[in-house]
């Protein structure tokens, strides 16, 4: 409802409309992409209608290590008990074959000399209790086996072997689903925003790295990938193009010495997928920069994998990281809290193709940002000029003792003047 003209003017009414409809988008907002890689490093990726499932049994201990835990403890404890089960039956079909359990064994054991196969099992229960003791090697002492039966010193054989077998894959599993290389890759940690900023006179995409364990990544290497939907020439459409872009490593081995965060640098040139992207385009761009880390861990020799990415609206132009490592009383120390924190600094925003073609571009933005850092250093310091004159004006005022008394002098021509110290 519009407002009253003895209140409010109609002018004012109207312009107060304009400028919310002006603050209305009047586009709608592009749909968000889907990440290829999420920022823990997952794999944003389903498979569907895979119809060769008997791929995964013939890599069985894979398949055992990428299973849950609740799924691998299942299968640990099913596979014991199983066997035991089985070979208990063996036994119990041993015993009976031989005669072990039959009731009028015990008389004719008084006349003539009977030996069983094995003593004390007389039921299948027993016969368990001795699976279980010839496959884990308890060996209580109330139950063994005689030479009577060579059948059962086959069975024995037989279990020992499947036992060893069942106990090397089911630990070797157990290991490495504990000393897995992401395990490790939890503690390596990328900056959650990336940014974009001069150094050395050419625009570079930069983030932070670090590893918060003491035992270092060794040969560790960084690679950075752009992912984007592309269409070729004849008309075929990618979508999950991957180009590779260099890293700015003096090394030339390009590996980096990972003992305290480090801030990687891609320096956008002509070989650069972002070397025509400029500040107003970046925000437009479907693109996503997937970062990976590799490297060996110290402690088991185990080659780890950490990845992260970046889309367009988490990388900043126009930014730069803060430095976290200081020297305290001889020793670096590294302030994680700062992290991923950033600051703005001077930085043209136009395309690196541009800033090459005209390099007065960069010049003129530097020239620009020191004018406006001594405009305001010398606002500040008329600010606190400003309020140190009043703080002392408002200090006189409220206390009276401050205010200095006016002297007067006597020249030697007897004129009296008054001054003020």
């Amino acid at each position: 409802m519009l407002a009253r003209k003895s209140i409010i003017p109609e002018e004012y009414v109207l312009a107060r409309i304009a400028a919310e409809n002006l603050r209305k988008p009047r586009i709608r907002d592009r749909p968000r992409k889907a990440r290829f890689i999420a920022k823990n490093g997952a794999c944003n990726l389903a498979h569907k209608n895979i119809r060769e499932q008997g791929r995964f049994l013939q890599d069985i201990f894979t398949t055992l290590v990428d299973l849950k835990w609740r799924h691998t403890l299942v299968i640990f404890t099913m596979s014991f008990l199983c066997s035991w089960l089985l070979f208990a039956m063996m036994w119990w079909l041993v015993a009976f074959a031989h005669g072990d359990m039959d009731p009028s064994t015990e008389s004719t054991t008084n006349s003539t000399k009977w030996t069983p196969c094995v003593t004390c099992v007389r039921s299948f229960t027993s016969a368990f209790l001795f699976s279980i003791e010839v496959q884990v090697t308890i060996g209580f002492g109330g139950r063994m086996m005689t030479e009577e039966c060579p059948l059962a010193i086959t069975v024995l054989i037989l279990q020992n072997i499947v036992g060893l077998i069942i106990n090397a894959v089911m630990l070797g599993c157990i290991f490495m689903k504990t000393a897995q290389a992401h395990r490790r890759a939890e503690t390596l940690i990328f900056s959650r925003q990336a940014v974009i900023a001069v150094r050395n006179g050419k625009l570079c995409f930069m983030f932070r790295v670090g590893d918060l364990r003491k035992s270092m990544i060794i040969s560790a290497s960084v690679r950075i990938q752009v992912v984007r939907k592309t269409t070729t020439p004849e008309g075929e459409v990618i979508p999950i193009h991957q180009v590779d872009i260099p890293v700015d490593n003096p090394i030339e081995s390009n590996n980096i010495f990972l003992v305290a965060p480090l801030i990687i640098c891609h320096v956008i040139d002509k070989r650069s997928p972002l070397y025509d992207i400029s500040a107003a385009d970046l925000v437009l761009q479907d693109l996503e920069l997937i970062v990976i880390l590799e490297g060996v861990v110290e402690t088991t020799g185990i080659t780890t994998q950490a990845r992260t990415s970046y889309i367009a609206e988490e990388i900043l132009w126009g930014h730069r990281f803060v430095p976290i490592v200081t020297e305290e009383e001889g020793v670096y120390a590294v302030d994680y809290s700062k992290f991923g924190n950033t600051i703005k600094v001077a930085a043209p925003r136009c395309s690196a193709r541009e800033l090459d073609e005209k390099p007065s571009i960069l010049i003129q933005t530097l020239q620009k940002s020191e004018l406006s850092h001594q405009n305001s250093l010398r606002k500040r310091n008329s600010m606190r000029r400003n309020n140190s004159i009043r703080r002392s004006n408002s200090m006189r005022r409220t206390n009276p003792s401050l205010i200095v008394p006016k002297v007067q002098f006597i020249t030697p021509e007897g004129n009296q003047s008054a001054s003020e110290t």
